[in-house]
C-alpha cells in the first residue's frame, strides 16, 4: 500500500503470493472447485480480498483458516508471505489434531524390513490382480 492508496488484489492472486499454492492456477483451481471460502461464503477467483476477512482453505489434506493482515500481490520470500496473514488459534487446534491422527495411522501400517524379491513380488501382484 503506497502512499495511503488501497490495493486491488484477487484472492486467487494473493493466496499464491501468500505462498498457500505453488502457482496461480493452483489456487484458481482451488477457488473454482470450491475449496476456498470467504468470509464464510464460497469464492470466485476475481474476488477483491479486503483487511480482516477470513479464509477458509483447504491445502493438501489439511483445512485452514487465515485472517488477512495485509494484502500484496507480489510473491516474495517465505517470511514476508507469513507476515500477509494469521491462523486462527482453532485451525491450529483442528490441524496439530489431525497431524497426529496421520502420525499415528501412519504407525499402524505394515512396514516390511526389506523390499520383497522376484518371486514374492510375483506372488503379490498375483494376490492382488489373479493370475496374468
Amino acid at each position: 500500500m503506497n502512499n495511503g492508496e488501497e490495493k486491488h488484489v484477487r484472492i486467487d492472486k494473493w493466496l499464491w503470493a501468500a505462498r498457500f499454492y505453488k502457482t496461480r492456477n493452483i489456487a484458481r483451481t482451488m477457488i473454482e472447485g470450491g475449496k476456498v471460502d470467504y468470509n464464510g461464503v464460497r469464492a470466485k477467483p476475481s474476488r477483491i480480498v479486503e483487511i480482516g476477512a477470513k479464509i477458509k482453505l483447504l491445502q493438501g489434506n489439511v483445512r485452514r483458516e487465515v485472517e488477512i493482515l495485509k494484502i500484496d500481490d507480489i510473491r516474495g520470500p517465505a517470511a514476508i508471505a507469513q507476515q500477509l496473514y494469521k491462523e486462527t488459534p482453532e485451525s491450529i487446534d483442528t490441524r496439530q489434531k489431525m497431524q497426529e491422527q496421520y502420525r499415528l495411522n501412519a504407525l499402524m501400517v505394515p512396514h516390511p524390513d526389506s523390499r520383497p524379491n522376484k518371486k514374492e513380488r510375483r506372488e503379490l501382484l498375483e494376490l492382488k490382480y489373479g493370475k496374468y
